[in-house]
């Protein structure tokens, strides 16, 4: 993949300012995901086009903890590598102006490396870099950390699908 990037024509000071954070209401604006399957609680930081930090809470009262493991809770690394695409679709689906008609999927996963177990209680902060962007599919980097600690890292590539109509309600 080649790596686009977009200039501006309008001086540093005249550039509309970006929002920096979202709340849950906003992520879930952009992001077709839903409980329990929306994996972002909080975006803290984003740089258009290059990075977002998001954060997950995460508690015992989700559903994965009642068989990932009954007697020793830990988060699945699969949905520490979905987290990590979440985010970066976060920080991608802002700028597709008509991402009501579209899907950002998967299309593979590259070096995924498990450090730590996340555990009912952690705050896990997910920080993904745009390593290769096109208008169709993206590389991203990301890497997940609770209190510091390296707990999952991961190359993410998705491609940009048209999503299926919704059928009209009879």
């Amino acid at each position: 993949m080649t790596e686009s990037t977009e200039t501006s024509t309008l001086p540093a000071a005249e550039t509309p300012e970006a929002k920096q954070t979202m709340d849950i209401l906003e992520i879930m604006s952009i992001l077709p995901h839903r409980y329990p399957f929306l994996l972002i609680d909080r975006v803290v930081e984003i740089e258009r086009k290059q990075r977002i930090v998001a954060i997950k809470n995460v508690s015992f009262n989700e559903p994965q903890f009642q068989g990932h493991f009954p007697d020793y809770p830990i988060m699945p690394g699969v949905l520490m590598v979905e987290a990590i695409a979440q985010a970066g679709g976060a920080l991608l689906l802002t700028e597709i102006p008509d991402r009501d008609n579209k899907l950002m999927v998967f299309t593979g996963i590259d070096s995924a490396k498990f450090r730590k177990p996340v555990v009912p209680g952690d705050q896990v902060r997910i920080e993904v870099k745009v390593l290769n962007w096109r208008s169709t599919a993206v590389r991203m980097q990301g890497t997940a950390t609770v209190d510091g600690k390296v707990v999952c890292e991961a190359t993410v590539m998705c491609a940009l699908v048209p999503r299926a109509a919704k059928k009209a309600e009879a």
